[in-house]
């Protein structure tokens, strides 16, 4: 009786515990595979810039790189305009935009160099899609 107890102990260690687990297991990042919003761009001219970006690179507005809540560093995205359908890729490697524009539905900040290969225009927001690659 003693072994069919002990039996039953170790078959729910070993099938109950990995699920009960894996339950509570929370990932470290987990974004939406497309997320849709307003893209705005910045520059060093641009008031609050720093010379370093959040992972510690220096700043470079002629770079393909964005910035963005909540997505890895060097993560890649691609940034599709809705209005024209011209896309580029990006990589992550600054945070932003500002909390209170990200209320706002502003969802990524992109370097003037890749604003720029997105709108020609140069207007200060567009709507875009961002799928995560």
């Amino acid at each position: 009786m003693k072994k069919i107890s002990i039996a039953i102990g170790l078959l729910a260690i070993l099938f109950i515990l990995p699920k009960a687990m894996a339950a509570i297991t929370i990932p470290f990042e987990k974004p939406r595979a497309i997320r849709f919003g307003k893209a705005s761009w910045y520059s060093h001219k641009s008031p609050g810039i720093k010379h370093k970006t959040a992972n510690n690179e220096i700043f470079d507005e002629d770079a393909m790189t964005c910035a963005i809540w909540g997505v890895g560093f060097n993560r890649k995205i691609r940034v599709t305009n809705m209005a024209n359908g011209k896309t580029i890729v990006v990589r992550v490697n600054d945070r932003g935009p500002h909390k209170r524009y990200v209320r706002k539905g502003r969802v990524i900040d992109l370097t003037k160099a890749a604003f720029e290969k997105l709108d020609a225009s140069r207007q200060g927001l567009i709507e875009v899609k961002l799928e995560f690659l």
